[in-house]
C-alpha cells in the first residue's frame, strides 16, 4: 500500500504530450465508428487501457465495490488505485479498501487532501459540509484529485450510465480537458445488477453498504439510505441541489 502525501506537491513522471493523448482517443473512437452494432466490452476496454498506458494508469475507486481495480488488475497487474482519503468515510468504506489493498494485484494510493477534517474544521467551521457541500468537496476530494492525476496519462472510472441522468451520455474513452488526461469508464454500459454479478463469479469484495440501501455510497454525513424506486444516487446530499461531487463534471 502506497500512502501519497499532497501536502508536497508531486512531480509528474515523463508523459506523452497532449496531441498524442488525444490521438488515442480519436483511434478509439475511429474503431467505434468502424464498427456501430458493437460497442466494446469492459474487458475489452481494460485491455486497451493497460496496453496504451502501461505504467502510466490510474484507478479512481470509491471502494463501493472491488469490481473496478478487479478487472482492471487483470490486465494490468500492480497498477495504482486512487482512493480519496476524506476523513468522512463509513467504516464498512474503510473495510472494503483494506481488503482491496491485501487481495488484489494492484497498489492502493491514499490521496489526502491538504489539511485534516481537524484544520478544515478550525478554518471553515465545523461540519462545513451541512452548509457548502460543494466546497467541502471541492478541498477534499476535486483539488486533491486534481493534484495526483497529471502524473498519469490515463485514468479510469467506475462511472455507469444508468447511475443518474447526467450521466446517460457518458462514453467509455473520452480526452479529460478539466485534467489533461484521458479518461476510460469500461462500466459505463453497465446496469448495477451486471455489476453484482460480476462481484458473485469473481468473489470479489463489494462493501456491505450496497446490501444495505445504499447503492450509491460516498461520504458517511452525506449519504443516507435509498428508498425504493428512488434514483440510486438520490442519498447523496440529500436536501440539497447537488447530485456530483464535482469529479466528473
Amino acid at each position: 500500500m502506497t500512502t501519497v502525501d499532497l501536502a508536497t506537491p508531486t512531480v509528474p513522471r515523463r508523459r506523452r504530450s497532449e496531441a498524442e493523448l488525444k490521438a488515442l482517443v480519436a483511434d478509439f473512437d475511429a474503431t467505434l465508428a468502424a464498427d456501430p452494432e458493437h460497442e466494446p466490452t469492459a474487458h475489452e476496454v481494460a485491455a486497451w487501457a493497460a496496453f496504451h498506458f502501461s505504467g502510466s494508469l490510474a484507478v479512481a475507486c470509491s471502494m463501493a465495490d472491488a469490481v473496478l481495480p478487479h478487472l482492471v488488475s487483470r490486465y494490468a497487474p500492480g497498477v495504482d488505485v486512487l482512493f480519496l482519503e476524506t476523513g468522512y468515510h463509513f467504516s464498512d468504506t474503510l473495510v472494503t479498501r483494506a481488503i482491496v489493498a491485501e487481495d488484489l494485484p494492484v497498489t492502493v494510493v491514499d490521496v489526502l487532501p491538504r489539511q485534516t477534517v481537524a484544520e478544515q474544521d478550525e478554518e471553515y467551521g465545523p461540519r462545513l459540509y451541512e452548509r457548502d457541500p460543494a466546497l467541502c468537496c471541492r478541498l477534499r476530494k476535486v483539488e486533491p484529485l486534481a493534484r495526483t492525476l497529471p502524473t498519469y496519462e490515463a485514468w479510469v472510472t467506475g462511472v455507469r450510465r444508468e447511475e443518474s441522468p447526467t450521466r446517460t451520455d457518458t462514453p467509455l474513452v473520452s480526452w479529460d480537458d478539466k485534467n489533461g488526461l484521458v479518461k476510460i469508464n469500461p462500466l459505463a454500459a453497465w446496469t448495477f445488477d451486471e455489476l453484482l454479478a460480476y462481484a458473485a463469479e469473481h468473489r470479489v469484495e463489494v462493501n456491505s453498504l450496497l446490501a444495505d440501501g445504499y447503492p450509491s455510497i460516498g461520504c458517511e454525513p452525506c449519504t443516507r439510505r435509498v428508498e425504493p424506486g428512488e434514483d440510486p444516487r438520490a442519498g447523496r446530499w440529500a436536501g440539497f441541489a447537488k447530485t456530483e461531487c464535482g469529479l466528473h463534471t
